[in-house]
Parts: C-alpha cells; structure tokens; sequence
C-alpha cells in the first residue's frame, strides 16, 4: 500500500472511534434525561438525515477539494455537534448534526481510495479499512460505555479547573468533552492525507450562474448519477446488498443494546461490551474476505446475507452469555464477509462510471436512507408498544428476504444479460481500465 494509505486509516480509526463512542454516550444522556425508549432508537435515524438530504451536495463538495481538506472540515462540523450537545441542545438534535459531518466525511474517506489505489487493490484497502473502522467500533462502544460508567466518570468530573465553570456536571457531559479530544486528533491526521493528483472538479462549474444557481444544478446530476449506478448490471446488485447490509447493521447496534437489557438485563455500560463482540466478528469476516476474495467474484456472498437475517430472528431464542457470545460473532462475520468485496465492487463501478466522490455520494445516500427507513420503523413499532423481540423478528425477515431477492435478481442479470456481465466482470480484472 501506498503511504499515504496508513494516513488515511489513522484519521478514519480516531473519527470512526469517536463517533461510535458518542453513540453510547448519547443513549446514556437521553435515559439520564428520563426520555422515552422510543427518542434513544431514533438516535440512528437521526444520524442517517443528512446522509440523505445533503447526498447531491456532498459527492460534488468531495469532488471540488483536496478529499483531506474535507475531512478536516467535517470533523470540525462534529465537534460542533459535540459542543452543542455538551452545552444544552436537545441530543437528537446535537446528534443530527454530528451525522452532518460524516455525511459530508464519508464520500471523501472512501472516495480517495479509488484515487490512490489501483482497481486490484480495493478489496485489500476495504478489508483494511473495514477492518480498521470495525476495530474501531469495537474500541469506541466499549470506550463510550465505560465514560459513562461509574468509574471513570467519577475521575472525570473530579477534575477542577480553577476560576473556570466548565457546565460538565453529568457523566454522559463528561464523557463528550474527552470524545472532542478525538475528533481533534482525527483532524490533526486530515492535514498530513497526501495530495493524490487527481484533477478536481469545481462547485462553480458554470460561471455565469451564482454558487446556489450552481447548487441547485448538482440536483439532476446526482439523480443520474443515482439512475446510472442503478442500471449498471453489477453496480445495481453490489448497491442494493451494502444499502441492506448498512441499514440493518446501522441500526444493529441499538438493537443489540435493547437485546441486552431485556434478554441479558444488561445496563447500556455492559451492554456496549455486545456491539462489540459483533464487531469483533464483523473485523474477522472483513479480514478474511480481503484475504480470500477477488473483485470480479463478490457477488458470490449473496447467501451470506440471507444467513444474517436468520441469525438475527435467532437472537431471540438466547438468554445466556455463553451463548450469546459466539452467536454475535458469528452474525458480525457473517456480515464482514458480505460488506468487503460488494463494498469494493460498488466503489470500482462508481469510480468508472461518475467519479468516486459522486458515487460514494450515491452509495450513502441509497445506504443512509435505508438506515432511516428501518430504523424509523424499529422507532416507530417502538414507540406503538411492540416488544423487542417482536421487532427484532421483522427486522431479521427483512433482511433475510430481501437479501433473497437481491439473489434472484443477479441469477436474472446472468441468464438475460450474459455478455453484459462478462465484460464488466473483465474489467474488473484489469487495473488498466
């Protein structure tokens, strides 16, 4: 790998770190508040809005400077987040707009992979950052957990700072005020990311026009951006596989935690330690498929993803540790292997045929409005007086048949398509094209 490689991984592991640790953090500030079960699992939507809303915006933003510079920026836009939360600001609020600088984050972290690396090595460079951002999770849920936690969170708010009232009175404050610390060190990584030398493409790319004429035109570009990667043959099924994969595992992570306080009767501290024994699977399975997997053969994963919605109805049956524990690695690996080589796939066929910063774009807005739309109907059945074995049962169905029909459709594309599919596959093979 290039050097410039291991910079980018550092700014994504402390930013990625950060994020999931303030996921937990946040859960613990709104059940310190007294809110209801039903705002705590909205917390995941919430994050995703930006995603979506701001999708034509942020591929063309990534697009029109160097990719560091845009993560510096974004970063930025999370400390304010965090700062608003800390001093404040409704949570779910604060939360939205920590989600904005991801948003704007995501098509420039994996936008310059396609910059940087050639097409045989995008499989590696996603098993490594995959791998990397699941470490991460693992660190960041555990992290956050234990800032709130009674140990920790009793040093904290005994630190004293003379003539100075820092307003940090709670644990989940406490906590916050060290995850900025992060976000700058993420930003300090952002300003030595390497130039890559690809030519940038301007906001303002029509000068007769003012910045928000030019704004507004970014709008019917994305959609055919959308249209296109859609009506690719192999694009369309390694899309509609990471936008099932990331809106069920997205909304994962407060599902287990709801898992473990009524099946395990776990607190949020202990039943962090969970997200992270599903990432810990999820970093195996990412690992292993950067090692064994090649581009032109990712679609082959399909059944793996069908295997994951079953898992996950089969949470319900399990009210012991031991169990539990092998079980959620499983399901994380299972997943690990599915999301690296179609998470490769999808970045090779947006790289040819839009751009990487565009393409990444459209990858999360169709990803991030999945993870909406599951997690405002987890919320919603939440909220309506469903258990939560009842929703993680529909949740599991969807994934798992969903999945069977993303199957079919790739054996249709095969059959009706053949000559189609072969030549995109060959140009998967050759780094040349």
């Amino acid at each position: 790998m290039k050097r410039g490689f291991y910079t980018i991984m550092s700014a994504q592991f402390f930013s990625s770190l950060a994020d999931n640790a303030l996921f937990v953090t946040a859960v613990e500030l709104l059940r310190a508040n007294g809110a209801p079960e039903w705002q705590r699992a909205a917390l995941v939507p919430m994050f995703a809005l930006f995603y979506v809303v701001l999708a034509p915006f942020v591929g063309a933003f990534a697009d029109a400077m160097p990719k560091g510079r845009v993560m510096l920026i974004s970063n930025g836009i999370k400390v304010v987040g965090c700062l608003m939360m800390l001093f404040g600001h409704h949570p779910l609020i604060a939360y939205a707009v920590i989600g904005l600088g991801a948003a704007a984050y995501s098509p420039a972290k994996y936008g310059i992979l396609t910059e940087l690396l050639p097409s045989s090595q995008l499989v590696k460079a996603n098993g490594w950052i995959e791998g990397l951002t699941i470490t991460s999770i693992i660190l960041g849920v555990l992290v956050g957990g234990q800032l709130v936690g009674p140990f920790i969170s009793q040093h904290l708010l005994a630190l004293d700072f003379p003539y100075f009232d820092t307003g940090v009175d709670t644990p989940a404050e406490a906590a916050i005020a060290v995850l900025i610390v992060f976000y700058v060190i993420a930003a300090w990584f952002n300003l030595h990311i390497p130039l890559t030398g690809t030519a940038l493409r301007p906001l303002r790319e029509d000068p007769s026009k003012s910045l928000f004429g030019n704004l507004l035109s970014l709008l019917p570009d994305f959609w055919r951006c959308n249209k296109r990667l859609w009506s690719d043959k192999l694009g369309q099924i390694s899309l509609s596989t990471t936008t099932l994969f990331w809106g069920a595992s997205g909304n994962l992570r407060y599902i287990v935690l709801a898992w473990g306080g009524v099946a395990l009767g776990y607190s949020t501290t202990q039943a962090s330690a969970l997200v992270g024994v599903v990432a810990i699977g999820t970093a195996v399975g990412a690992v292993l498929a950067s090692m064994r997997m090649r581009l032109d053969n990712a679609t082959r994963v399909i059944p793996m993803g069908v295997l994951m919605g079953v898992l996950v109805v089969g949470m319900i049956f399990i009210d012991h540790l031991w169990v539990a524990v092998p079980f959620l690695i499983l399901l994380g690996g299972l997943g690990g292997f599915l999301v690296v080589p179609m998470n490769a796939l999808l970045q090779h066929r947006g790289h040819n045929l839009m751009g990487s910063g565009r393409s990444i774009a459209v990858q999360n807005f169709n990803e991030q409005l999945a993870i909406l739309a599951m997690g405002g109907l987890y919320s919603l059945s939440t909220k309506m007086g469903m258990s939560a074995f009842g929703a993680i049962t529909v949740f599991g169905l969807i994934v798992a048949g969903t999945m069977m029909l993303i199957g079919y459709w790739h054996w249709s594309n095969c059959k009706k398509h053949p000559a189609e599919v072969e030549k995109l596959l060959g140009i998967a093979r050759n780094d040349h094209h």
